[in-house]
């Protein structure tokens, strides 16, 4: 670990003091350098909750912590009865303190989620029949249920959407991508935003949930230009409280100690990273949290085909490498085409992004045009119309339909991708076996991206409902308890948004009412044992 000095740490770490010593009721003068090998005292700095990942998961989630709490309006009536008598029946109650599954019960919606079901069709009732009912809901802050707790992000509040490409139309309306209490279009009045229709760019969403952090109060809970390196459980002696620690780099056979001794026990999580200063510097820091939450989205490591010469450098894998290429003229005057693989709306807006550019294109996907899993299938004509003109082509300028090459664009439905070459040639393969190889002056590899937590043990590989295999947003998420989003295969630990399958905005919240609501019960039964002077040790049961 050869970072900055060790001073550096110090005061990195009492910065997170001064925000929360007073909350923690903690006398805490400064925080000491923390040992690898020894457990951290009452005297360091342990949180209840770190949130990693600062985009709108992480917001969502630090909004309710911060004691923020969403009641039934009293002039509302949700257009789903049986949902409106279940509301009724626990007005008084905030939809925090009331049960989850017995509301969600019974609702459908497109997310596998139900308590994200639940809360969308409280924020948007009956919006995917085409309704812009307002939300049931008005918001409280209550002071008395603020979980002190941190969120730590690679960059400003709003995650990977300020790293989007900002030509392109969101895939959602606007209002879909709001967060709870201050409404997209309130946002967009206040700063003088002219925006023209119900679908808006990544760089205005971006600028909102920035600004949604300043005008909710929750600037101080947030931490930019921090890395996670590291997320372990500390272990213990059941009787022994004064012993040397062990982390999580101890095998599983070293658990249960040897001669009859006693076995070690889950304590609380060790958070290792670093936060970038503005001298490009590293200054670590080492944080322990009972409970940790992962909102870190799946834009970190964009999809590959695993064949050959995908490394070589005229083959890209993101938007942004693309939209650079163009904008420094590397692809002016080239007469070979683009080579775009995929069949997603990444894909498209790069079809699109080329076709605007004046730039031909050879489009590569596996699925055929009438498969009913496309995208495009799913979205409106009158809503989406430069998608379903990629679509189109797709359909109609196939190279099935003409032996040749069309001069703006050609398809290539149900081929596959068998290696690239140096000469920056393309090997194709169709379902039927046929080889084909294809000149091009760039490659762009578009097929979905995944997340990279990599700063877990086995990189989260044993946490997926799919043991031993990476963690991916539709084939293997986390594996969650449905109304907790607390993680089945590893106590206190959380997960939310992409991680768990909800991809959109509007479905992600779900995941925040979801934990804020278990960690409320926990902290309750915890404060509980402390006033009866029946525990109140480190770490939530």
């Amino acid at each position: 670990r050869s970072y900055s000095s060790p001073e550096t740490e110090g005061q990195l770490l009492n910065s997170f003091v001064q925000y929360f010593g007073d909350s923690l009721g903690r006398k805490i003068k400064r925080m000491p350098l923390i040992e690898e090998t020894v457990l951290p005292g009452d005297s360091v700095l342990t949180l209840p909750v770190v949130i990693i990942g600062n985009g709108p998961s992480g917001i969502c989630l630090s909004y309710l912590l911060s004691g923020y709490r969403p009641y039934l309006s009293p002039e509302a009536i949700h257009p789903n009865p049986i949902l409106h008598t279940k509301l009724e029946e626990a007005r008084h109650l905030s939809i925090v303190d009331q049960d989850l599954e017995y509301l969600s019960e019974g609702l459908e919606g497109r997310s596998s989620n139900p308590v994200a079901v639940l809360f969308d069709t409280l924020l948007h009732p009956d919006a995917d029949f085409g309704y812009d009912y307002p939300s049931v809901l008005h918001w409280k802050l209550e002071q008395h249920n603020y979980i002190p707790h941190i969120v730590l992000g690679k960059g400003p509040p709003g995650g990977a959407w300020h790293s989007m490409e900002g030509s392109m139309l969101t895939i959602s309306f606007g209002d879909w991508m709001e967060l709870p209490g201050l409404t997209f279009k309130e946002w967009a009045t206040s700063k003088r935003r002219n925006i023209k229709s119900d679908r808006v760019m990544p760089e205005e969403i971006a600028c909102y949930y920035k600004h949604y952090v300043k005008v909710m109060g929750l600037q101080k809970n947030f931490r930019d230009n921090v890395y996670v390196t590291s997320v372990s459980r500390l272990y213990r002696g059941k009787d022994d409280e004064d012993r040397s620690q062990l982390n999580e780099n101890i095998s599983t056979q070293h658990l249960e100690m040897e001669d009859g001794q006693k076995s070690l026990i889950k304590r609380n999580w060790e958070v290792r990273g670093y936060q970038r200063a503005t001298d490009g510097s590293h200054m670590p820091f080492c944080l322990f949290a009972e409970n940790v939450a992962l909102a870190t989205g799946t834009f970190d490591s964009p999809g590959r085909l695993q064949v050959e010469g995908e490394d070589f450098p005229f083959v890209l894998h993101s938007m942004s490498d693309f939209g650079a290429a163009i904008s420094k003229g590397k692809l002016r005057g080239k007469a070979d085409p683009v080579l775009i693989v995929g069949a997603g709306l990444t894909a498209a807006d790069a079809v699109l992004c080329a076709y605007n550019n004046n730039i031909p294109v050879i489009h590569v996907f596996r699925r055929r045009v009438t498969d009913t899993s496309l995208i495009f299938k799913q979205l409106p004509k009158k809503l989406y119309p430069e998608y379903h003109k990629v679509y189109h082509m797709m359909c109609t300028q196939s190279h099935t339909v003409d032996s040749n090459l069309h001069s703006a664009y050609t398809s290539f439905p149900e081929h596959n991708v068998l290696s690239f070459k140096p000469e920056m040639k393309c090997v194709l393969q169709s379902a039927s076996g046929l080889k084909k190889i294809l000149k091009f002056s760039v490659a762009l590899v578009l097929i979905g991206s995944h997340p990279n937590l990599f700063f877990l043990k086995d990189q989260g590989h044993s946490i997926g409902r799919h043991s031993n295999q990476p963690i991916t947003c539709k084939g293997n998420p986390i594996e969650i308890d449905p109304y907790t989003y607390e993680c089945t295969k590893e106590a206190n630990l959380f997960a939310l948004g992409p991680l768990v399958g909800d991809n959109f905005v509007r479905f992600l919240k779900g995941g925040a009412l979801g934990i804020a609501r278990c960690l409320a019960i926990r902290q309750k039964k915890k404060h509980e044992l402390i006033e009866n002077g029946d525990g109140g040790g480190d770490g939530v049961p």
